[in-house]
């Protein structure tokens, strides 16, 4: 007998924390709606963050990836914990997963299948030629530029074609460490905003609508946007269960970001697999959906 059914992870700050802010709080609580709804299965659920050194993997039958929020700080401490971790316990998402989503290289494996992403070219590590000759050869007057393996807006930088070269020095420092992607900056988001659709067990949850401040162009919490409840439309919700049918092993959780491009068509920003925020806090019943999912899983 395992100790636990369900174990689901944090990351240290989020797992004893001191400061009572009102972003811990919508942690915990989103936590404790699923905690809740697993228990309510007749599940033991467990609640550590995934680089506790004493606890013991092989005690739980499933280890449910949530709010490890600083992987993207510690990607090879991550990676290299999940190649330990596979062997004593269950992923969820799987382990192939969330190594694949781990890096934005994933994007062009969808490109590859068919979806609609925001065009993306990926500037490899190590790469000799300038920011300003990579952004000028593909003509977007606009751009954004960020990390492969990010999260929270890390080193995300927005720029007219006029503004690259004040870019130059950060981008050399970063790209002798970690690749970097390329994008056409997307005015929708501005004007629409980005639309996050979660969906479990390859089937449409709910979505929520993420508005930037005003001046700004990032839509996180984090960085002043604000985050509102959205009906998506039958092609917004086909959309986003089109994308995670792409994937293999169909993922148990995703949130897939999503966003009017240039071409006013649905365009992929990021498909998120390893710890996306859920907004269960606005949708209290999802807990119930993402729990069925996780046992679907289990059995």
């Amino acid at each position: 007998m395992k100790a636990f059914d369900v174990t689901l992870l944090t990351c240290p700050d989020y797992e004893h924390p001191v400061a009572d802010t009102e972003y811990i709080q919508n942690v915990l609580l989103e936590d404790r709606l699923i905690a809740e709804a697993l228990e309510a299965k007749g599940l033991k659920v467990h609640r550590t963050s995934w680089d506790n050194p004493n606890f013991n993997w092989a005690d739980t039958k499933v280890a449910v990836v949530r709010t490890t929020w600083d992987y993207f700080h510690r990607a090879k401490e991550f990676a290299d914990w999940l190649d330990k971790v596979q062997h004593l316990t269950h992923l969820l998402n799987p382990v192939e997963t969330l190594r694949w989503n781990m890096d934005k290289h994933y994007l062009q494996d969808l490109a590859n299948s068919g979806v609609n992403i925001v065009p993306t070219q990926i500037i490899e590590i190590g790469e000799t030629q300038t920011l300003q000759s990579l952004a000028e050869a593909t003509g977007w007057q606009k751009l954004i530029i960020k990390p492969a393996i990010s999260g929270a807006a890390r080193h995300t930088y927005r720029m007219t074609l006029g503004q690259v070269s004040a870019h130059e020095e950060i981008f050399r420092a970063l790209i002798t460490q970690e690749a970097m992607l390329l994008q056409p900056y997307m005015d929708a988001v501005e004007t629409q905003g980005e639309v996050s659709h979660m969906v479990f067990a390859g089937k449409y949850s709910h979505s929520v609508l993420k508005r930037a401040k005003v001046g700004d162009f990032r839509v996180q919490d984090d960085h002043g946007g604000t985050v509102y409840t959205y009906n998506a439309t039958a092609h917004e919700i086909e959309f986003a269960e089109m994308v995670t049918a792409k994937c293999s092993p169909l993922p148990v959780y995703a949130r897939v970001d999503v966003m009017q491009d240039n071409s006013n068509q649905l365009a992929l920003v990021e498909l998120e697999l390893i710890e996306p925020e859920l907004w269960m806090r606005k949708y209290p019943l999802s807990a119930n959906v993402f729990a069925d999912a996780v046992v679907a899983a289990m059995f």
